[in-house]
């Protein structure tokens, strides 16, 4: 990946030409094309890239914004004590007053993907070759309040690009072009994964406490947040409607850190034909890694997640399973960039009007061939069910 000169760089921050050099090289990436060495995208890898490159987050949230407080009094206690984890979390985070100082952000990082299983109702075919058929790459990540970020991926020989003005949420793939997401303003979720902690604490304000769980080896408190209908609505379009996205933390009740993070989205597609719906259910599950101190504030240096794309809804014995891994590491961090500004984030020129919704990156052929009759609706809330016990 195309990169600030190396010879600049110091991970310990400070150097003002330095910094002046990395908001000089990311003003010219917005100008850049995707590049496509050798024809189309490998299939496997643009669902690599489209599912796990640049998600958001289930809800609108404003890190400018002060933490929620609420009084004690009519409040339920699993949202009392939501809130007290999370005070712990920001203290162990670095502090709000630091928090809230930091304008700006930078991160660098290296990642590698791989399909690493797919499961239809009669076989299961398992990636013996995994670290063979991976695919290596690495990404920038920039942020400043509020709302605004900027992330850029090249995997293998594709590059994609998301980024968010406070206004609108864009993305250009090599697949795609240049266009905006469906539904409000949303966090990036790779942001989320230990690089922005802020942010991060404002999403989990509007979040339940559901309970405890031990995760490799760490007792934690699990926090549950939802997108509401209004939200979900928003993010539909046509006939493609999304059921619920919920996001689960998991927060060491030692460190007061986050070190797991888990969302599911379910969507319903309804074919043109009049058939039955097909549903798609997207989770992915990520563990965060390594925390050391960046300027004061901690941050996870690596970590890896597991997407499953489960596929159900026709006859009782059709469904498919694909399960996708990512492991990544951060190279560099660096807060309060002098220089970058809000022009650093403005959408591409050639952005179309009309937004597209995130289940175009489901595979294609899933997505247009019509289901058969004979699917029994009970399959939904029993997937529920078993979401909600599986927590």
């Amino acid at each position: 990946m195309e990169g600030p000169d190396p010879g600049d760089r110091d991970c310990s921050g400070g150097g003002a030409g330095r910094k002046d050099g990395w908001v000089q090289w990311m003003r010219t990436q917005f100008s850049k094309a995707p590049a496509l060495a050798g024809g189309h995208p490998r299939s496997d890898l643009r669902l690599l890239l489209g599912v796990m490159g640049a998600p958001l987050a289930p809800i609108h949230v404003c890190s400018g914004e002060p933490l929620r407080h609420l009084s004690i009094k009519d409040t339920p206690i699993e949202t009392t004590s939501a809130q007290y984890i999370l005070q712990q979390y920001t203290a162990a985070s670095g502090g709000t007053k630091l928090l809230r100082s930091i304008h700006n952000s930078y991160a660098m990082g290296k990642m590698r993907m791989v399909t690493s299983q797919f499961e239809t109702s009669t076989k299961v075919m398992k990636n013996q070759n995994a670290s063979r058929d991976s695919e290596s790459g690495g990404f920038v990540l920039w942020r400043m309040s509020p709302e605004m970020w900027y992330v850029e991926l090249a995997v293998g020989a594709n590059k994609i690009h998301a980024g968010c003005n406070g206004k609108i949420v864009w993305r250009h793939t090599p697949w795609l072009g240049a266009h905006a997401a469906k539904g409000p303003v949303r966090p990036l979720r790779r942001a989320l994964q230990g690089l922005d902690p802020l942010t991060t604490a404002s999403m989990f304000s509007f979040a339940q406490c559901i309970g405890e769980a031990n995760v490799k080896g760490e007792d934690c408190f699990i926090l549950k947040l939802q997108a509401d209908a209004q939200t979900l609505g928003a993010r539909s379009e046509g006939p493609a409607e999304i059921i619920r996205h919920a996001m689960f933390g998991y927060f060491s009740q030692k460190t007061g850190l986050l070190i797991r993070m888990e969302d599911s989205h379910l969507t319903r597609i309804q074919s043109n034909s009049g058939s039955e719906a097909v549903f798609w259910e997207t989770s992915i599950s990520s563990f965060l890694d390594d925390y050391r101190p960046v300027d004061g504030i901690m941050v996870a240096h690596s970590g890896r997640s597991i997407v499953t794309l489960f596929r159900f809804g026709e006859a009782a014995m059709s469904h498919t399973k694909t399960r996708m891994e990512e492991a990544w590491s951060i190279e560099e961090v660096a807060f309060n960039i002098p220089g970058l500004s809000a022009e650093c984030f403005i959408p591409p020129a050639d952005l179309t009007s009309s937004s597209v919704s995130e289940t175009c990156e489901l595979p294609v052929r899933e997505r247009e061939n019509p289901a058969t009759p004979g699917f029994n609706r009970s399959k939904v809330a029993a997937l529920d069910r078993q979401h909600e016990q599986h927590h």
